[in-house]
């Protein structure tokens, strides 16, 4: 398998969580949600470097989250940009040349297990670009801006996307310099490659996988770790 290195996207807000600081540093079990994050790729055979991107004023607390809990294979902790995309892009030029395939994981998703990740690059293997994601539970309904039904799309070939996001390092980093010298901002790594034409692989992802956002978030991602333990 070729060597695979990780960009953790670590500067989210804390708003709709109601903190005034990163969310990502609120305690999940006891630890720090990022320390969560990080800990399964530092724990996986098939990753080779870690890279962390996060808001200026938070680097000094992600560096002291890393030394206290022995995260040794992030080899940098960069200043992000002023999106998420932005962010992604500097953190693929802070990897090495000799990572061949980069995987981004959101930093706030700290339920990925390491039995999850491996099945997902055993099954990706194949790809250049493939995606998590999981089937709709619930009816989706497009509405304008009003408010108004427009339509009621079937489930059947929608997916909620989540991350790890695959990619072979060369087209990625063409995508993200073209959408940069265009100005172009999509909703998440993927949809910069459909947008150039590049095929993109959905494979199954984990309803536990989720995304720590709000509280109700926090309380579940409590639940679904105890439940393990």
């Amino acid at each position: 398998m070729a060597k695979i290195g990780i960009v953790i996207p670590a500067a989210g807000q804390g708003k709709r969580m109601g903190t005034e600081y990163n969310k990502q540093f609120l305690l999940l079990r006891g630890q720090p949600i990022l320390a969560h994050t990080v800990r399964l790729f530092e724990e996986s055979n098939y990753v080779s470097e870690i890279v962390i991107v996060g808001a200026k004023n938070d680097l000094l607390v992600i560096k002291e989250i890393v030394y206290q809990h022995k995260l040794n294979k992030v080899v940098a902790i960069i200043q992000g940009g002023a999106q998420r995309q932005d962010s992604v892009r500097v953190g693929v030029q802070a990897l090495s040349s000799t990572i061949q395939r980069v995987v981004v994981h959101d930093g706030a998703r700290p339920l990925l297990t390491l039995q999850a990740f491996h099945r997902f690059l055993g099954e990706t293997e194949d790809f250049s670009a493939a995606i998590m994601g999981i089937q709709l539970k619930d009816t989706v309904k497009r509405v304008d801006i009003s408010g108004k039904v427009l339509e009621t799309p079937s489930r059947e070939g929608l997916r909620a996307v989540q991350t790890p996001q695959i990619f072979d390092r060369g087209i990625l980093e063409e995508a993200h310099l073209q959408a940069a010298s265009l100005g172009y901002y999509g909703t998440d790594d993927a949809s910069l490659l459909e947008r150039m034409g590049y095929p993109v692989q959905m494979v199954e992802g984990s309803q536990e996988n989720i995304k720590v956002t709000t509280p109700d978030d926090l309380w579940l991602a409590e639940r679904i770790l105890a439940m393990r333990e």
